[in-house]
């Protein structure tokens, strides 16, 4: 069935609606972008002081004695992994890519694996793909907003491997916590990440310890050695979450700014295409109209100039 005029115009109406909504969307992504960029950036200030306390603790004398010990974790023990993904869609292959990553990298642990999903597109792909999470989590949709999930992902850490077994050397299992997530790279694009919080990395400690203090003041632990320990790691596992939370974030803005401007381009293409179209059409149907005046413009000639009887 061929189009008329009619259902032309209402057709690049529509198309025009579509075009205003997707501008908009393109112009959120990329506000959004900057604004958890940044919040990764004013994070690096605090991460460092963690570190630099971290680092004074892992010096003293007795510090392999308030870590767990060095143990293999696809040889023995859990595997809790949290993968940051998106609830909308029109974000492209966003979910694909970090689901993908994770699974290819999970496979090669031989420990039990827990997942959690922040999510529910990349909880609904990890599910397809035979890992189903234990867990789904509502992707903030605000900067202050990741402060409240990432507590939630703690609570629900600690009541899986109990309170401060990291610090607990050879009591139970060993229960790792990995994080996967898209980090961005440069302008619109990403890449997918992975991080091992726990165990303690004992390469990681040794560079920690080595730090030098950025002033002549040497530092001191003030209070129990065990007690400052587990609560600068407890701000580590924080600032870590908040970061990968926040980075996926961005990551997810890129994505749908990138699936944005593929979506404008091919509104442009189709609006050029229906309004040539419909001029098309219309001037066709001016043409037919031009004819029949014409035809019927010969035609009272005709019998006006006609041979008389």
């Amino acid at each position: 069935m061929s189009d008329t005029t009619a259902s032309l115009r209402r057709k690049i109406i529509s198309a025009g609606d579509l075009q205003s909504v997707v501008r908009t969307m393109k112009a959120l992504a990329a506000s959004s972008i900057g604004q958890y960029e940044q919040s990764v950036r004013a994070l690096g200030d605090y991460y460092r002081t963690v570190e630099l306390g971290l680092g004074v603790c892992f010096r003293g004398p007795d510090s392999a004695a308030l870590i767990m010990k060095e143990t293999r974790t696809e040889d023995s023990g859990l595997i809790d992994a949290v993968v940051f993904g998106s609830d909308q869609g029109l974000v492209g292959q966003f979910n694909d890519v970090v689901a993908d990553y994770a699974i290819k990298t999970l496979a090669t642990r031989t420990g039990k694996v827990q997942l959690w999903a922040v999510g529910e597109r990349v909880h609904a792909r990890l599910k397809d793909a035979g890992l189903p999470p234990v867990g789904l989590f509502t992707v903030p949709n605000a900067i202050k907003a990741i402060t409240p999930l990432v507590g939630k992902i703690l609570v629900e850490y600690e009541a899986r491997r109990g309170p401060s077994a990291a610090l607990r050397p050879g009591q139970g299992e060993v229960v790792a916590l990995h994080l996967f997530y898209n980090q961005p790279t440069s302008g619109a694009v990403y890449q997918p990440f992975h991080q091992q919080l726990l165990p303690l990395d004992a390469t990681w400690r040794r560079k920690l310890a080595e730090l030098p203090w950025p002033t002549t003041n040497l530092p001191e632990v003030m209070g129990g050695d065990i007690e400052t320990l587990r609560a600068l790691i407890r701000e580590y596992l924080f600032v870590s979450l908040f970061r990968a939370c926040a980075e996926s974030l961005a990551s997810e803005s890129a994505s749908r700014l990138t699936a944005m401007q593929r979506a404008e381009k091919n509104i442009d293409e189709l609006l050029e295409d229906l309004n040539g179209t419909f001029h098309r059409l219309r001037q066709s149907g001016i043409d037919e109209e031009l004819f029949d005046v014409i035809s019927g413009f010969e035609a009272l000639a005709g019998k006006q100039h006609g041979p008389a009887t």
